[in-house]
């Protein structure tokens, strides 16, 4: 599957956000080694803490059916109707990211027109994980 496809779908997941405070829906699209892809969106909770990202909600849906080897996520987002041209993953995906992933993992951000591909490093550069214990 190549990046634009991603976006693609990561756009298409973004329709299933559920956003009533923010209005900010975000969706993502995580490819697998195996070359399965799995999508995610965000979903809020009046007490906001509950609240889970879309790039979470697609690495949990993929570890919860044994994946834990991934290619690159495509994250897609912004406010209702309107896409940013730019949705990093927030502190916490990105340290969830980095548990499973290594330095070189691509993150796809954008649109499907215009995207950017990062790596896991360069907008993760001090990560603390199992190397660190």
């Amino acid at each position: 599957m190549d990046y634009k496809e991603l976006m693609k779908s990561a756009q298409e997941a973004r329709k299933f956000s559920y956003t009533p405070y923010s209005h900010f829906k975000v969706g993502a699209a995580l490819l697998t080694k195996s070359g399965k892809v799995y999508t995610g969106c965000n979903i809020e909770n009046a007490a906001y803490t509950p609240t889970n990202c879309a790039e979470r909600t697609a690495i949990f849906k993929a570890v919860s059916e044994s994946e834990t080897e991934f290619e690159a996520i495509a994250i897609v987002g912004g406010r209702d109707g309107e896409t940013s041209p730019l949705c990093a993953p927030c502190g916490v995906c990105r340290q969830v990211i980095a548990e499973f992933c290594d330095s070189d993992f691509k993150i796809i951000l954008g649109t499907e027109e215009n995207y950017s591909v990062h790596t896991l490093s360069s907008i993760l550069p001090y990560s603390f994980g199992k190397k660190d214990l």
